[in-house]
């Protein structure tokens, strides 16, 4: 979120605590991108607040977050004082969590490795209605199609990812590999190190496809830890992830903060060619002196 609505968000989420009979006079920022993630004090929850109607389905999440935590999956469970269920004020949209200590050291990604895999085992068990991760790259390539949909985007890559999008898109389904339901966006955004090891979050992302799209989010570390993963596949899905979030960035609107920066280094690392680093690589470089 952009600096002049977090602190609307900050309020909204605290507002919504006390009229649940929640101790909350105070907040810290643990993450802040499309959503922004907070620590609310002294009840100790972990609140996740969006503005409304910004890719946020809190009813689709929280209800998966509960059937997820029945087959014993690794997800952050809900704050069991309150109602499972989104909560609006002033036009942001939170959802209230089980607050997590974070471990002093970060997971190993062989421990980061086993526990996508088993919340992908855990997705296995359900039969949930998600979109196919071909509707996702076609919300790219909306974005990208017209200057409407991306006005700052020069020409030559617009022109550039909508071929991206569209050759990739046609390549990874001609590939025929299994599907399945997937987190959608596995990163270490969405992945929480705790005492009881690596926790996912930000379940609205879900879709259906081959466990490879998952692994594309991921750090090439822990994708190397991932058992029977074919990696030609995940060359594919990684370019095709670099396009579509490349495309988001240039949306207008977007709340992502520096996302026209990382947008820019998006572009640059497609057109460097492969191979084809991680999304936290690329953004990891906006942040290198």
């Amino acid at each position: 979120m952009e600096s002049p609505d977090v602190a609307r968000a900050i309020d909204a989420a605290i507002s919504i605590a006390v009229a649940l009979d929640l101790s909350a006079d105070d907040a810290t920022v643990l993450q802040n991108s499309n959503k922004l993630a907070l620590r609310l004090l002294p009840c100790d929850v972990f609140a996740r607040v969006a503005p409304v109607g910004l890719r946020s389905h809190a009813l689709f999440e929280v209800e998966l977050a509960q059937r997820l935590a029945k087959t014993e999956s690794p997800v952050a469970s809900l704050e069991p004082r309150v109602e499972p269920r989104g909560y609006e004020h002033d036009g942001f949209e939170v959802t209230l969590w089980t607050y997590y200590e974070p471990v002093t050291s970060e997971s190993s990604p062989a421990a980061y490795a086993d526990a996508l895999e088993r919340l992908h085992a855990g997705m296995r068990k359900l039969d949930v209605p998600t979109p196919h991760f071909t509707d996702r790259v076609a919300e790219a390539q909306r974005v990208v199609r017209s200057p409407e949909g991306s006005p700052a985007l020069p020409d030559a890559d617009r022109e550039m990812l909508a071929s991206t999008l569209r050759r990739l898109r046609r390549a990874i389904l001609d590939h025929g590999a299994a599907e399945q339901l997937l987190h959608g966006e596995p990163h270490p955004g969405n992945m929480l190190s705790t005492a009881n090891g690596p926790l996912f979050v930000d379940l609205e992302t879900c879709c259906h496809g081959p466990v490879e799209f998952d692994l594309a989010h991921v750090p090439e570390t822990v994708s190397e830890h991932y058992p029977g993963v074919d990696q030609a596949l995940l060359r594919d899905c990684r370019q095709l992830v670099l396009a579509m979030v490349a495309a988001w960035r240039w949306e207008p609107g977007d709340q992502l903060p520096n996302g026209m920066p990382f947008g820019r280094e998006l572009l640059s690392a497609l057109r460097a060619g492969p191979p084809w680093p991680t999304i936290e690589e690329v953004f990891g470089r906006l942040a290198a002196p």
